[in-house]
C-alpha cells in the first residue's frame, strides 16, 4: 500500500509541476518564469530525473486522455457495448493500448520505459489495462474464457461484431496495437491465444477474409514468445491454401513441415535471421 501510495504522490507532484500557473494575485513576470522553469529542474533532480508519465497517470485514474477529456473509469464503464462510439471515435485506442511509438493522436504520448517498468508495480494499472482488453473483445465479438491463460472464444454477439470487424479495416491497426501492448505492459501470454483465435476464424471457418492478412503479417509476429510464434506459423501452414502461397516461412521449413505431416514440432521459422523469409510488404500503422 505505502508503495501505491508513494508512486501517486509522485505522480501528483510530477502534474502539479507540469502544469504550474502563476498565481493570481501577481502578474506574470520574468521573476515568476524563471522559478517556474527551475521547479521542473529541481523536481526532476529530486526524482533522479524521470520522465513525464501522462500514460500511468492516465491507467490510475490521475488524469484524462487527451484531447477527449475522459477518464478511464468512465470509457470503462459508460462506453461498455457503446459499438458506435468505439467505432467512431479515434482518439482513445492510443491512451487505452500505448506503445513505444506514435500513433495517429499526437495528443497522447509515447510510452516510456519509465512507465512500463511503474506498469509493472501497480496493480490498479494492470487491473484496468485487462479491462481495457475486455472492453475491446467485446467490441469484436470476443469474449476472455481463463484469465489465468488468455483463451478466448466466440461471445454471443460474434456474427454481427464480426460484420463490423471485418467490414472496417481499420481495426485491424487497433488490434495490432492491442497485441504489442498486451506484451509490453505485463500480459504477454494473452497475445498467443487471441492470435490463434483469428488464425482458427480466419483459415479453419472461414470468417474475417479482410482481416485474414492482417492476421499472417502482423498478429503473428507480434507474439514475443518464440516458440509459441513458430507453432501459430505452423498452425497457418497447416491451415492455409493454396500451400504454395504461403509466404510467411521459409520454403525449406515448409517442405519439412509437408513431410513430418504434423508429427512433432517445427523448425526455425521467423524473421529473425531468416534470409529465405519472403515477407509481403505492407502498410501498417497504429490507429
Amino acid at each position: 500500500m505505502w508503495e501505491r501510495l508513494g508512486l501517486l504522490e509522485e505522480i501528483r507532484e510530477s502534474w502539479l509541476v507540469m502544469n504550474i500557473e502563476c498565481p493570481p494575485q501577481m502578474s506574470c513576470t520574468y521573476k515568476f518564469s524563471r522559478f517556474k522553469s527551475a521547479a521542473k529542474d529541481m523536481q526532476n533532480y529530486r526524482h533522479n530525473y524521470p520522465v513525464d508519465r501522462p500514460n500511468l497517470m492516465f491507467y490510475v485514474g490521475e488524469a484524462p486522455c487527451l484531447p477527449d477529456g475522459i477518464f478511464i473509469k468512465e470509457i470503462h464503464s459508460h462506453w461498455w457495448g457503446n459499438y458506435d462510439k468505439l467505432e467512431s471515435v479515434h482518439t482513445y485506442i492510443q491512451w487505452l493500448f500505448p506503445l513505444q511509438e506514435p500513433g495517429m493522436n499526437y495528443q497522447a504520448s509515447i510510452l516510456t520505459k519509465q512507465e512500463i517498468k511503474d506498469f509493472s508495480q501497480s496493480n490498479l494499472a494492470k487491473q484496468n489495462l485487462l479491462r481495457s482488453y475486455n472492453l475491446m473483445l467485446d467490441f469484436y465479438g470476443i469474449e476472455l474464457e481463463d484469465v489465468t491463460t488468455g483463451a478466448v472464444r466466440r461471445a454471443e454477439n460474434w456474427l454481427d461484431r464480426f460484420d463490423n470487424l471485418n467490414r472496417r479495416t481499420h481495426n485491424n491497426l487497433r488490434i495490432t496495437r492491442i497485441l504489442k501492448c498486451l506484451g509490453t505492459l505485463g500480459y504477454r501470454h494473452y497475445q498467443a491465444p487471441l492470435v490463434r483465435f483469428f488464425l482458427e476464424e480466419t483459415l479453419v471457418h472461414g470468417e474475417l477474409p479482410n482481416v485474414k492478412e492482417s492476421v499472417l503479417n502482423y498478429f503473428v509476429f507480434a507474439v514475443l514468445d518464440k516458440t509459441e510464434r513458430r507453432q501459430l506459423l505452423r498452425f497457418a501452414y497447416t491451415n492455409y491454401t493454396p500451400k504454395e502461397e504461403f509466404v510467411w516461412c521459409p520454403v525449406k521449413i515448409q517442405k519439412t513441415w509437408s513431410w513430418m505431416q504434423g508429427e512433432g514440432p517445427g523448425s526455425e521459422c521467423d524473421h529473425d535471421g531468416s534470409e529465405d523469409l519472403i515477407q509481403v510488404q505492407v502498410i501498417d500503422g497504429s490507429s
